[in-house]
């Protein structure tokens, strides 16, 4: 189940929100903990068994490390025990067929592969824990006492399949007070409607040019076209990837909760530091606190720090998919990083805004092209007809043809990916507070009934960052 279904709007959440307001406070959180379960089980139900064994398994090494917190060997032994079955977990079940698949391919072997399904959410729900544990062990946290609460927080709903990444700490106090009020409630709708219009209006209809070109012979792709559908795939990853972030946040701000924000605006950079100072920010953000800077960070001279972006990056674009495709991803952003902190940055500086912002685009984009393909082969053909300016091909009548049909939401995409319109909002806010209240208000319920409608009529509804 996705949030962006029929079921999810029209049955699972009001049924959930029904329950969820008419029982006393101190039931809130048994009803999250069992729609929670429901909305996993919907996708696989034999992985719950896994998910609470995961969960008591935390919460008593949590309760061990506390025990032992002044006793740094034992409380040591219960932090690896914990970190160690996490990762063991999200291996086997993420990367088996991947290392057999290569062990097949260097070898000649002919071990068959296990297939087994992905568990929904794994990445994330793994990173999760693994924060709730570490930061218990360096006492940043305190340890949950209650197993009811600790259960709410591991297996909240809203982010359990695509984030963002929920800190213990973000709603430790609000797993035992939640902030219920009419205020939040319709913070939290509003929030909400506006994802599912990110992913149903947007990334849906733009994921539609994508996957009739990238699913076409690169050989005579017009390098327009093949940049027009390339565009097509980062307004669609973003509007994808940022609307559930929108529908999550949105939910927990109806059931009294904060998540912290995951994406501002990352199309407005003018460097790729900037960019993922805005893109993912939690994950970014897990990545610094709990792998570089434990690495020695830029604490222990430029060689160490080279070798430490290496690492993050790499294990950031294996955290993305075992394939090799999301390692060379990875390495490519974090290359990019080092060089920006040797001296591009330094460059960058002293050009112009616009020259800036094309660089970072470009970039970008190119990111987007190894992130899209898990074939390598199939990504240096369409590398290829990026810039292949031989005559008869760069002219195709195909390009013209999609540009017209796609033109619109392709601009839609691009504008609503910058901050104009929630400036311009607020400057009509500040004019006048019942006209854009009004206007807001019947833009929402178009968005939602649009969106509403979409689903029905269309059955293209792709999920980008389900399989992570």
């Amino acid at each position: 189940m996705v949030f962006s279904s029929v079921v999810f709007l029209y049955i699972f959440l009001p049924i959930m929100l029904f329950v969820y307001f008419i029982v006393p406070k101190k039931f809130k959180n048994a009803v999250m903990i069992i729609a929670s379960l429901i909305f996993f089980a919907w996708g696989e139900i034999r992985y719950i068994i896994i998910m609470l064994i995961l969960a008591v398994m935390d919460y008593f090494c949590g309760q061990k490390i506390n025990q032992y917190f002044d006793n740094k060997k034992k409380k040591r032994i219960f932090l690896w025990i914990d970190i160690g079955v996490n990762l063991l977990i999200l291996f086997f079940f993420k990367y088996s067929d991947f290392i057999i698949s290569n062990i097949n391919l260097v070898t000649g072997f002919d071990i068959p592969l296990l297939n087994i399904p992905l568990p929904i959410g794994v990445s994330f729900n793994t990173f999760q824990s693994l924060s709730y544990i570490i930061d218990v062990y360096r006492g940043t946290v305190k340890c949950e006492k209650s197993f009811y609460n600790y259960l709410t927080y591991t297996t909240l709903f809203p982010q359990i399949i695509a984030g963002p990444i929920v800190r213990y700490e973000t709603v430790d106090e609000e797993l035992v007070d939640k902030k219920i009020s009419m205020q939040n409630f319709t913070k939290g709708m509003k929030r909400f409607i506006l994802g599912l219009g990110k992913k149903v209006l947007i990334a849906n209809n733009v994921g539609k040019l994508w996957a009739i070109i990238e699913s076409g012979e690169y050989i005579t792709l017009s390098p327009s076209l093949a940049w027009i559908g390339l565009i097509a795939f980062g307004l669609q990853i973003y509007f994808d990837f940022s609307g559930y972030s929108d529908m999550a946040i949105g939910l927990a701000n109806i059931f009294g909760m904060n998540f912290n924000e995951n994406f501002n605006y990352p199309y407005i950079s003018k460097s790729i530091t900037e960019f993922w100072r805005r893109w993912h920010m939690t994950l970014s953000s897990w990545f610094k606190d709990y792998i570089y800077i434990p690495l020695g960070g830029n604490r222990k001279g430029l060689a160490i720090q080279i070798r430490n972006i290496l690492v993050v990056w790499f294990l950031t674009g294996a955290w993305h998919g075992a394939s090799w495709n999301f390692m060379l991803w990875g390495l490519y952003f974090g290359i990019i990083l080092i060089l920006e902190k040797l001296f591009l940055l330094k460059l960058l500086e002293k050009l112009p805004r616009i020259i800036r912002h094309i660089y970072s685009i470009f970039l970008i984009l190119i990111s987007w092209l190894i992130f899209a393909f898990e074939d390598l082969g199939k990504i240096g053909e369409y590398f290829k007809a990026l810039f292949n300016f031989n005559f008869s091909v760069s002219y195709n009548t195909e390009g013209i043809y999609y540009l017209k049909n796609f033109a619109l939401i392709i601009i839609i995409g691009i504008i609503l990916s910058t901050p104009l319109i929630t400036k311009l909002l607020r400057k009509m806010e500040s004019k006048s507070k019942v006209i854009p209240s009004v206007i807001t208000t019947c833009l929402y319920i178009a968005i939602f009934l649009c969106s509403t409608a979409y689903l029905v009529s269309d059955s293209f509804n792709p999920f980008l960052y389900f399989r992570f």
